[in-house]
């Protein structure tokens, strides 16, 4: 397991896919989106009106190696669900990010054989690195 305070987070990917899972109605979202200026090669998918699907989900956890490195727990809910009390297992990780949006760490970019997870300034700044060369 690593710590995910101090760690970029980027995994390999086989296909040339570029999309990008923010929520549009995040001001860290809206700035990381304009820092990267992304063109119209690049899907993006807001994660409010269309979640991230369980194929995905699978396909990134194994590149990533767990289901928590995409979970965010700073979400609101995270605490007013008391989920923070509880001790989750990889499968209850699994299953509130594919039944809450919320939970899914954004923004989160696939960029070719690159994934970037999270708003780290050292995660954008690797997300810019990939995107511009």
């Amino acid at each position: 397991m690593f710590d995910l305070r101090k760690k970029t987070i980027f995994a390999t990917q086989t296909n040339a896919m570029k999309k990008i899972y923010h929520l549009s109605s995040c001001s860290t979202n809206q700035r990381i989106l304009k820092e990267l200026n992304v063109g119209q090669e690049v899907e993006l998918q807001d994660i409010k009106e269309k979640n991230i699907d369980t194929k995905t989900l699978e396909f990134i956890k194994e590149k990533v190696g767990s289901y928590e490195a995409l979970f965010s727990k700073r979400a609101m809910k995270y605490k007013s669900m008391g989920l923070n009390e509880m001790n989750l297992t990889e499968e209850d990780y699994k299953k509130y990010i594919l039944e809450e949006y919320t939970f899914l760490k954004r923004p989160f970019i696939i960029l070719g054989d690159q994934v970037f997870i999270g708003n780290a300034a050292k995660t954008v700044e690797a997300a810019k690195q990939a995107y511009h060369g």
